[in-house]
């Protein structure tokens, strides 16, 4: 028989949804994902004897932590869900000073491009650090949830501390990262192939997210050698912070997007371009104006 949680409990959990839905975002990426995880919970909790819960609050997060590291597992071995997920979060802003009711958009695109950092880190790992550093869950508890002991969670949450920070970037990316995307405009417009080779690093990633799926490209010489794909029949560019990082937003002559594009620079070379093709795509993304 279900049990059914008293007036207390329910007010209880009420008071812990939010930071619940925080938890389970930072950990997956997706307010949608989220809101079901931080559901899940809730349905648990329904079928629990609450009188057997020490400390409520301590119990929801193991719970939806637990829950949040089944689903980042099965995004690793189903890789195109925590891309399509990322994309499903892109938030697009014009890349110039932004006006009073941009900055929060702006604090969205901060808090989504740490997201993409976290997307290179193990199920594990992205636990143990949203959890203890973003949390301050202590490292027992995060324990129990992956089933390891307090000495080898404190590893892995240093080992993916290590990991974001060897990534980490500003927000806008600043002059220097603008410059290198301008280099890079130029150079395809122009077809100057060398110098396309020395604005991409040697290991480049070239995504392009198009109406027939994923298309993902891999070295320099390759990317150098697609370059025309970034000139084609556009009728105005306008430059955007794509998650906090540059790019640029591309309309054809009779104004319908063409195409969303970011890049990921690092150390003065462009290491990952993220294109989107995709007319579907593109009409979910809430996207600046053509001017």
């Amino acid at each position: 028989m279900t049990a059914h949680p008293s007036g207390l409990v329910t007010e209880a959990f009420e008071a812990q949804r939010d930071r619940l839905r925080a938890v389970a975002y930072r950990v997956l990426g997706s307010h949608a994902d989220a809101e079901d995880v931080v559901q899940e919970a809730w349905m648990r909790l329904v079928r629990q004897d609450a009188a057997t819960i020490g400390n409520l609050a301590g119990w929801l997060t193991t719970v939806v932590g637990r829950i949040s590291l089944d689903l980042l597992r099965a995004r690793r071995v189903h890789p195109e869900i925590a891309y399509e997920q990322e994309f499903a979060n892109l938030v697009v802003i014009p890349d110039d000073d932004p006006a009073p009711d941009e900055q929060a958009a702006l604090a969205d695109s901060v808090g989504l491009a740490l997201l993409v950092v976290l997307d290179s880190l193990t199920p594990s790992e992205r636990l143990a650090f949203v959890l203890h550093d973003m949390f301050a869950v202590p490292f027992h508890e995060i324990g129990r949830i992956l089933g390891k002991s307090t000495a080898a969670t404190k590893m892995i949450a240093s080992r993916a501390r290590r990991k974001v920070h060897a990534t980490d970037r500003p927000a806008g990316s600043g002059r220097e990262h603008r410059e290198v995307v301008r280099a890079f405009g130029a150079a395809a417009r122009s077809g100057d192939f060398e110098a396309l080779l020395r604005v991409l690093d040697p290991n480049v990633e070239l995504t392009v997210d198009t109406s027939d799926g994923v298309v993902v490209t891999l070295g320099a010489t390759k990317v150098a050698s697609g370059a025309r794909m970034f000139s084609g029949e556009v009728a105005r560019q306008r430059p955007v912070l794509v998650n906090g990082i540059p790019g640029h937003m591309s309309w054809r002559p009779d104004g319908t997007p063409l195409s969303l594009i970011a890049f990921t620079v690092t150390e003065g070379r462009i290491t990952g371009i993220h294109i989107v093709v995709d007319p579907a795509r593109l009409a979910s993304i809430h996207l600046p104006a053509e001017t």
